[in-house]
């Protein structure tokens, strides 16, 4: 009973405690107003995101009224600039409402386009029936074909776009199984958690890789082959570890999965229209390097050409899971918090790394990304902390018997794409939870097991490959 009242209690006592506590209780020396009602706002969030006392996208709705009222240009009037007790840097009210409108926003939207077309027009079915095939009918057989799909695909293309994507394809397989049957929870976090890990593969895969480019440069440098060199073997390994740990958690009841799937392709205009409209936008994601063009504008792309020839209807924008839209959106509103108000720099640079056995650097700042990252953007993540470690490990000359400044950067990179323990953690743990197979303790269970044995994989492969003088200098 009285656990069941705390998780009503605590996201209301603690940042409510936190708002009224004096700036200077806190052990962040120099640490703003603003910053504090930041403070206040991400407990609020963490707390309803994990304990779930209101909605899930619900909790995102308030971070972002919460924004606007306490920390933007335009809240309450004791909590501008126009009062000369306050201190810090506010938002601007556009800033914190423009996250409803993000580019993220966007890719989601289009994703939900392409499910959408391919459920209505069979290509998922049809997809399934053609790709599942050569993996048999176990069904952790068949979950380990989706898992090695879904990660290849997002080794050269969008995360987002790959998970909505896939999620089309599982929807026939998920059909298969009875309701209380946990293979189905096993499944729909699989799609995820593969593109998660995959994309780690390449220097394209996720953008935190492309942030560490701009540090491995002159003697750092690490080529796009030497990359995969490292992030491949480890994707493998990360996979076929968290295959087994989803088949372990959430085991299948039925033995065998007749993927029985029957049918054609259609041939009727429309569905050759969606058929040729998914795969000019998989293609654009894929070739993003040649045309320029972002994940983001391409992703308009199917939603203008299906809303244009009637594919998707009004009738059929009523099945758009906006909720999981409010659920994003609020998570980009807490990063951009985090970042434009400077508490995470502000957290970040109070640490004393320099002062750090260089293991220890390297364990710590890793963990801190993962931490940062289940948070909030796992760019934004590695663009506050990759600037930090990079300078200090081009300074630490006892860092280099550890594979010095290569090493560092890798290890926070790969620890930035691993933190995938809440929906609002990664687009794709979002989409994923939008499936309603998926409850967020299920999510963070698993997220914070592939969290804590990826970095071990991390740093034990990476130490490694120094000891064998193939990374690292």
């Amino acid at each position: 009973m009285i656990k069941n009242h705390l998780k009503y209690i605590l996201p209301v006592i603690l940042p409510v405690l936190i708002l009224f506590l004096p700036v200077t209780s806190f052990p962040i020396e120099g640490l703003t107003q603003v910053e504090q009602r930041v403070i206040a706002i991400f407990v609020m969030a963490a707390l309803c995101w994990v304990l779930e006392p209101i909605p899930i996208y619900a909790t995102s709705v308030l971070i972002i009224v919460f924004e606007l009222l306490l920390i933007s240009d335009h809240g309450l009037w004791f909590t501008t600039n126009e009062h000369p007790e306050i201190q810090g840097q506010l938002l601007t009210q556009d800033t914190i409402m423009a996250t409803f409108a993000s580019p993220i926003i966007m890719l989601f939207l289009g994703g939900f386009f392409l499910a959408m077309a391919a459920t209505k027009y069979r290509l998922d079915v049809n997809l399934a029936r053609v790709l599942l095939h050569p993996f048999g009918q176990r069904p952790k057989n068949v979950m380990l074909g989706i898992m090695l799909i879904t990660a290849v695909f997002s080794m050269f293309m969008s995360n987002t776009a790959t998970t909505a994507m896939m999620l089309s394809i599982l929807v026939p397989v998920l059909a298969l199984f009875d309701k209380e049957d946990c293979a189905r929870v096993a499944f729909a976090l699989s799609v995820p958690v593969a593109a998660n890990i995959g994309g780690i593969a390449t220097p394209i895969g996720t953008p935190p890789n492309a942030v560490a480019l701009k540090y491995l440069v002159d003697e750092y440098s690490i080529s796009f082959s030497e990359w995969m060199a490292i992030g491949v073997p480890f994707v493998a390994i990360m996979l076929l570890i968290a295959w087994a740990l989803l088949n372990h958690l959430f085991p299948a009841t039925r033995q065998t999965v007749q993927l029985d799937i029957e049918g054609k392709f259609l041939k009727t205009p429309k569905a050759i229209l969606v058929y040729a409209t998914f795969i000019l936008t998989i293609l654009l994601w894929l070739l993003g390097g040649i045309h320029g063009m972002s994940s983001y504008v391409i992703a308009m792309i199917p939603v203008a050409v299906f809303s244009t020839f009637k594919i998707i209807t009004k009738d059929d924008l009523r099945n758009i899971s906006w909720d999981v839209l409010w659920l994003v959106s609020g998570g980009i509103a807490l990063g951009v918090a985090l970042d434009e108000s400077g508490l995470a720099e502000h957290v970040v640079s109070t640490i004393p790394f320099g002062t750090f056995h260089p293991l220890l650097l390297i364990i710590g700042a890793s963990f801190l990304c993962l931490l940062m990252a289940n948070f909030m953007s796992n760019t934004a993540t590695a663009n506050l902390i990759l600037p930090l470690v990079a300078a200090l490990g081009a300074s630490m000359q006892s860092l280099l018997p550890f594979g010095g400044q290569v090493v560092l950067i890798l290890a926070v990179t790969f620890s930035a794409s691993l933190g995938m323990s809440l929906p609002v953690s990664t687009p794709p743990n979002a989409l994923a939870y939008a499936s309603g197979e998926i409850k967020s303790t299920q999510m963070l269970k698993v997220g914070v097991i592939i969290g804590i044995i990826g970095l071990a994989v991390t740093f034990t492969m990476l130490l490694l490959l120094n000891k064998l003088g193939l990374v690292g200098i």
